[in-house]
């Protein structure tokens, strides 16, 4: 497959870009795409969610009533579950949600999503660019130029440019990323993908460990 590169004004250039099939063109595996969104997701999670049992709420442990004699049911003291304000019965505690999937699980599930951006036409080569400085301005005319101005985006650059990175910081639904950083969730949250040609290089590097 070949893509025309494109410069940051949108234009054509006369170059082209030859995607390889063996990432840009397999058959795309659905059940390992869900298993690296859910790898993803659940490593995000902090799991930092916690309520106090009895013995942890502050209380007196004097019991509220004698236990006979009143017609009523027994019952202990303030902190019991029954009670508004009491502990709170097998409530959540902190735990971790992260778990590991195979490197070739991750690997043939970022093949599949990028399988499918190239199928759908949503990935656009650009010329290799940097910026003096930052400047939001500036990062949104080239979003402009390609008429994704408001839509979700994800700009794959080769290394790590702090510049345009801070520039697209502050654009709502403009997101970039690392080659050696990019995995199936940001593939499949972008509806548009753009490249830069090193970028490009790096990303069949990675996935082929050449």
């Amino acid at each position: 497959m070949e893509l025309a590169v494109y410069s940051i004004d949108g234009k054509k250039t006369d170059k082209t870009v030859a995607l390889n099939d063996d990432i840009f063109g397999i058959t795309p595996n659905d059940h390992v795409i869900y298993l690296a969104v859910k790898h993803h997701l659940a490593n995000r999670r902090q799991g930092t969610h916690k309520t106090k049992e009895r013995n942890e709420v502050k209380g007196s442990t004097r019991k509220l009533r004698r236990q006979k004699g009143t017609g009523a049911a027994r019952i202990g003291d303030i902190k019991s579950p029954l009670l508004r304000g009491g502990g709170v019965v097998f409530g959540p505690k902190p735990r971790d949600y992260s778990f590991k999937i195979n490197k070739k699980v991750k690997s043939l599930a970022r093949k599949s999503a990028l399988s499918y951006k190239a199928k759908e036409d949503r990935i656009m080569v650009l010329e290799d660019f940097t910026m003096d400085e930052p400047k939001t301005k500036k990062y949104l005319d080239i979003l402009r130029s390609f008429e994704m101005e408001g839509k979700k985006s994800l700009l794959v650059m080769s290394g790590n440019d702090r510049i345009v990175q801070l520039s697209a910081r502050n654009i709502p639904k403009a997101f970039t990323i690392n080659a050696s950083q990019l995995n199936t969730y940001m593939i499949l949250h972008a509806e548009h993908i753009l490249m830069m040609e090193s970028a490009i290089n790096e990303v069949e590097n990675i996935l082929l460990k050449r």
